[in-house]
């Protein structure tokens, strides 16, 4: 058995680019910033805040959300998997991505994003 989740709470990075392929389905590409924040170590160290960005992808129904309400800076609630995805680009160099495939999107604002990190 194994498992394969991933669980983001981040700021949209750009808004949504959607495409819609064969037979009208959709599929929505953005990225999310999620930020761990800075902090001082005992002995005086300051350890600057970090970002980490996450390429999402959405399908269907959740591409055409991402589509109507998914803007630049809106905080997200995101659960999907990762994937690795592989090419080769047209200079002949192998180049490879990691994706999140998202199954669930939840759109969030500031308030409700603090109220579930005091859970």
């Amino acid at each position: 058995m194994s498992i394969n989740k991933v669980i983001l709470l981040g700021n949209v990075g750009r808004d949504p680019e959607v495409r819609y392929l064969d037979k009208n389905v959709a599929v929505a590409t953005f990225p999310l910033a999620t930020t761990d924040r800075g902090y001082t170590l005992p002995n005086g160290t300051q350890v600057p805040e970090r970002t980490e960005w996450h390429n999402i992808v959405a399908w269907r129904n959740l591409a055409e959300l991402a589509e109507k309400y998914i803007r630049k800076g809106r905080l997200l609630y995101v659960e999907g998997k990762l994937q690795t995805r592989t090419w080769e680009g047209k200079d002949g160099v192998k180049r490879t991505m990691v994706e999140i495939v998202a199954s669930d999107i939840q759109l969030l604002d500031r308030r409700e994003a603090e109220a579930r990190g005091k859970e």
